[in-house]
């Protein structure tokens, strides 16, 4: 009998939402609108000179319902929204968890925009991985997230590539 209880219990869960192709934002602001719990994973990026926000997900976005109490239907015909992901015919429930985790490491990573930025020729102190407190000297960036730098092993000057949020400034000697 307690299955059966907790089977229907109700608690608003999240489900993922397929947009029409490129229409996110509407889709997004029109569930808003709509009163939805609404959830779009983005990350800044740099475009030229210009700072934009890309979707982790493109055409996507979670939707948090309670599936008992919340109406489903104006949402299929809500602008931008292609439809509700399932398999079969239920709607699929995404886990808390898997939430909470996309918003803390997106914090994180957005939190370390402010970080340091590194000269060719500056002396860097590695602060994480397997060559924590080596200093080393930061050669040029490697991508978007990871640094070039050279690292003195066995006597010789190796080109290494790091997660750039391996790199601290120098303690000054």
């Amino acid at each position: 009998m307690t299955a059966h209880m907790t089977a229907c219990s109700s608690s608003p869960r999240w489900y993922l939402i397929q947009t029409k192709p490129r229409q996110e934002d509407r889709a997004e602001d029109n569930l808003r609108r709509q009163h939805f719990e609404c959830y779009r994973p983005v990350k800044p990026c740099e475009s030229g000179s210009k700072k934009t926000n890309e979707a982790l997900f493109p055409g996507y976005l979670f939707i948090r319902l309670d599936r008992h109490i919340d109406n489903w239907y104006p949402i299929r015909s809500t602008r931008g929204v292609a439809r509700v992901v399932a398999f079969g015919s239920e709607p699929t429930p995404v886990r808390d968890e898997l939430i909470e985790q996309l918003r803390q490491r997106l914090a994180n990573e957005t939190g370390s925009a402010g970080a340091p930025r590194f000269e060719s020729g500056d002396r860097v102190q590695l602060v994480g991985g397997s060559f924590r407190d080596v200093e080393a000297i930061f050669v040029s960036n490697d991508g978007e997230k990871r640094s070039v730098i050279l690292l003195n092993l066995l006597q010789r000057e190796q080109k290494v590539s790091v997660p750039t949020r391996y790199l601290g400034c120098c303690s000054p000697t």
